[in-house]
């Protein structure tokens, strides 16, 4: 296929094309000729994204041409040239001097149209304040841009663009950052390029750096420690709470396996795995825990193979990995056998949901076999005799029998009572029965030889999604759409119950802990504790769909954050507590609090935000902008402004009035080819830096050495070295500098948190890298005293708190490593991905 003929195509003719060409070779050479089909469709969507941001550009400055064209007549017809003016034509912009015409400024065979003037006038610092005023907010393009990636420009001009400009530089095809070049003059100073997706970025380095290559990037002296998981997985996991004979209840999220002292309110963390945790087993000692986690993928997109850990409880130990190499997918159960927890079974997530039994201790495994293609929730050993195993699962209960180093399989005989399409747990009475709870609210006694139904019991509406058998033979059950806890007495007749409020959804699990005090796990992702005669509070809470929002208070220890559950939650970073929280109509993906700390901003899913009152929760304002995401909420330092960053490419400025309770439009910042991802102010609160989807980064006019209030960009010339070799562009979510300006953090789409020094100008610069995150890492924020850091997951619905320890206290902005202010240097790309904005 010549490159040419395939940017035409569309793709589902070339899915066609590389299905027809596939069939006709051989079956050996299928991958490779995928893999190559795989390369040019991305490489079509990088040109493609060009082209849309090319266009952008083109109408953006036809705009501008408009706004202009007055001044430049008045120029033309009094014979006078700018001494340094710009002409802006067909996607180029082209330097004019006083000795050359315009007519000779432009390539060969293209008509000069007054409407195709920009004149750049000469900076004026008298009066600045006032003239800024007059021109509003406002967008000036000020660096040259190389000719655009238009194909049908390219061809029609290419003789003409070399004599006019030169040669346009070349674009490398990788999608991954490449290393700066050595650093060049330009009229800003020196500066140097990066590249990401191919599309060059240009950097302007600080003033007072007079030698780029001489910089050295340290690890930073600061590093982190887990200190708080906030958040339980409950809503698809079962089987997760446990208590210890320490006090301690064991459950998990994420990746992290947390041990949460229920009276001490502390908490002990197991960090071994790497990625989310889906089941856990206590050991007959009381002591020892299996946890087995899912498959992940490595930066590179190669998958992690899945894995059980036994490890001890009082040292946080790992004793034994099991497993790895043999499991597909994920864990999806594990028991310990009853005698003396010599053997574990292993159910995977495979197609087949593989049973294995090993022999921890010595890590062998005893044997292996197919149970179901069906889903499977639970695994248990009998408590009589360990060659007895038992599992359920979607429209099916197993009787296992282990004899001869082989297991066989008995299915469960519904008979003359229907068949539920869920077996959703069961535990062993007593006396040796297996009883079951079902997706039909019934509780179904099994016999222990029959494998028959000996009895049915009407439970809850809906399902049984738990069972847990207390000292002496009473039951307890929890219902799904009910909400309710019943006890039962040992032949099944109802005691007592109760029912749990509806914010914290159904019963998922529950623990005993001393008989009469229980712990319920919930759907909604809360741990609650109490009795029947008490009722329950929760514990441990959480937010339970994708989170992206957080911001942290300007003055306590005090955070917030939303998501797509619609769910706005402010959180106590000290006593590691929810101080309330608040329905949102939509998804909420940003937040800031004011400079006073008194009201905090949240913009919504379609284009609408809120302000509300940190005391009371209160609604103080109610506003839309536009009908599109919004992305970034941002107060300028004295709280006099707010910038509201969209999706639909705008970024509205809001005058503030009334300590941040009332909010009138002052402007809106135009120029962005894609929609607003991170945006910053100046210290004075003049000037903002913005990011967009498509790697652009607009700023303030003569800005290179600039300090900024915060550093939340993802693409500056201070942030340069957090981008790894091989990035695409989106593999870093967000970022943040610390207040005493001596560190930067760093979300990335690989579950990791990372810790830079600040400034971080060089690439491939050293950082300490921390686990824990089971999805994309969101979000990060540093307290207001950078006591400790706040990162978001994405999927997994955590919130981690780290503790901030060395490198000093104080905040000082003192850099012995790079000795330069901290000031923005951002610059122009080649392609229109970088241009300068002048704000008021």
């Amino acid at each position: 296929i010549h490159m040419e003929s395939f940017y035409c195509m569309s793709g589902a003719d070339c899915l066609r094309l590389c299905v027809d060409d596939v069939s006709a070779g051989s079956s050996t050479e299928f991958p490779d000729r995928l893999s190559l089909m795989e390369m040019r469709l991305q490489a079509q969507d990088d040109e493609i994204t060009l082209l849309k941001s090319s266009l952008a550009d083109a109408l953006r400055k036809l705009r501008l041409h408009e706004q202009q064209i007055p001044l430049l007549k008045q120029q033309l017809i009094a014979g006078k040239t700018p001494m340094w003016s710009t002409l802006t034509l067909y996607g180029y912009l082209l330097p004019v001097m006083p000795s050359l015409s315009l007519q000779d400024a432009l390539p060969e065979g293209v008509p000069l149209m007054e409407e195709d003037l920009i004149k750049e006038t000469p900076e004026e610092d008298d009066n600045e304040e006032e003239r800024e005023k007059e021109q509003g907010w406002c967008s000036l393009v000020e660096e040259s841009i190389k000719p655009t990636m238009v194909r049908s420009l390219q061809q029609q001009q290419s003789k003409s663009s070399d004599e006019g400009q030169g040669s346009a530089p070349h674009t490398p095809t990788s999608s991954s950052p490449a290393p700066p070049k050595e650093a060049v003059c330009s009229p800003h100073g020196q500066s140097i390029k990066m590249f990401i997706r191919g599309r060059p970025i240009t950097m302007y380095i600080p003033s007072n750096i007079q030698n780029y290559e001489e910089l050295r990037m340290d690890f930073p002296t600061e590093k982190l420690d887990l200190d708080w998981v906030y958040g339980y997985r409950g809503r698809d996991c079962r089987g997760n709470l446990y208590v210890l004979p320490s006090g301690e209840a064991v459950y998990f999220i994420a990746c992290v396996v947390v041990l949460y002292h229920v009276t001490n309110r502390t908490q002990r963390h197991y960090r071994k795995h790497t990625d989310c945790v889906r089941c856990l087993a206590i050991h007959p000692d009381k002591v020892l825990v299996a946890s087995g986690q899912t498959a992940g993928v490595d930066k590179d997109g190669k998958p992690l193979q899945p894995f059980v850990h036994i490890w001890d409880s009082t040292t946080l130990v790992t004793l034994q990995q099991i497993g790895l190499g043999t499991f597909e997918r994920g864990v999806g159960s594990v028991a310990f056998s009853n005698d003396a927890g010599t053997f574990l079974c292993v159910i995977d997530e495979s197609n087949e949901h593989m049973l294995s039994v090993w022999d921890w201790k010595k890590n062998t495994m005893v044997l292996e076999v197919k149970s179901t293609t069906e889903a499977v929730f639970a695994v248990e050993f009998s408590p009589a005799d360990t060659s007895n195993i038992i599992t359920c699962g979607k429209s099916h209960v197993y009787f296992w029998t282990q004899s001869a180093g082989t297991l066989t399989k008995k299915q469960g005989i519904f008979g003359k009572y229907k068949k539920p399409k869920f077996i959703m747990c069961f535990v062993f009475s007593l006396t040796g029965d297996v009883l079951t709870g079902d997706s039909e609210g019934n509780i179904l006694t099994w016999g222990k030889s029959t494998f028959q139904i000996m009895k049915q019991t009407r439970a809850h509406e809906g399902s049984v999604f738990t069972l847990c058998i207390l000292q002496g033979g009473a039951l307890l059950s929890g219902g799904g759409k009910d909400r309710r806890i019943i006890r039962w007495s040992a032949d099944l007749a109802p005691e007592r119950e109760c029912e749990i409020p509806e914010k914290f959804g159904a019963v998922r699990t529950i623990a005993n802990v001393d008989g009469e005090e229980l712990l319920v796990g919930t759907t909604r992702n809360a741990i609650l504790r109490g009795t029947f005669s008490d009722g329950f509070v929760a514990i441990v809470q959480g937010h339970v769909d994708e989170m992206w929002g957080l911001a942290t208070h300007p003055s306590q220890n005090l955070f917030l954050t939303c998501g797509n559950d619609k769910q706005a939650c402010l959180w106590n970073a000290e006593d590691h507590s929810l101080g309330w929280c608040t329905h949102l109509e939509e998804s909420g993906l940003c937040a800031d609090f004011s400079p006073n700390g008194s009201v905090v901003s949240i913009g919504l899913s379609t284009g609408r935000w809120l302000v509300l009152d940190v005391q009371t929760r209160e609604v103080v304002c109610d506003l839309t902008d536009g009908n599109e995401q919004l992305s970034v909420m941002r107060y300028s330092p004295d709280g006099s402004f707010l910038a509201v960053g969209s999706h639909d490419n705008f970024i509205y400025i809001y005058s503030v009035m009334e300590g941040g309770r009332r909010y009138t439009r002052f402007g809106k910042c135009t120029g962005h080819s894609s929609f607003i991802t991170h945006l910053d102010w100046s210290k004075d609160g003049k000037y903002i830096m913005s990011n967009s989807g498509d790697y652009e980064i607009l700023y303030c006019k003569s800005v290179k050495d600039r300090e900024w209030a915060s550093y939340t960009c993802v693409l500056g010339f201070h942030v340069m070295g957090v981008w790894l070799e091989g990035s695409d562009g989106t593999d870093i979510n967000a970022l943040c500098r610390s207040h005493s300006e001596k560190v930067v953090a760093v979300a990335d789409d690989f579950c990791k948190v990372h810790l830079f020094q600040y400034p971080c100008p060089k690439p491939k610069a050293p950082s300490h890298r921390y686990d824990g995150h089971g999805s994309h890492v969101t979000n990060v924020r540093f307290t207001h005293i950078d006591s400790h850091l706040l990162s978001l997951g994405g999927k997994d619905t955590c919130i981690l708190q780290w503790r901030v320890k060395g490198g000093g206290t104080g905040d000082s902005r003192e850099h012995p490593t790079l000795s330069f202010p901290l000031s923005s240097s951002i610059g122009s790309s080649e392609q229109g991905s970088q241009r300068e904005k002048e704000t008021v």
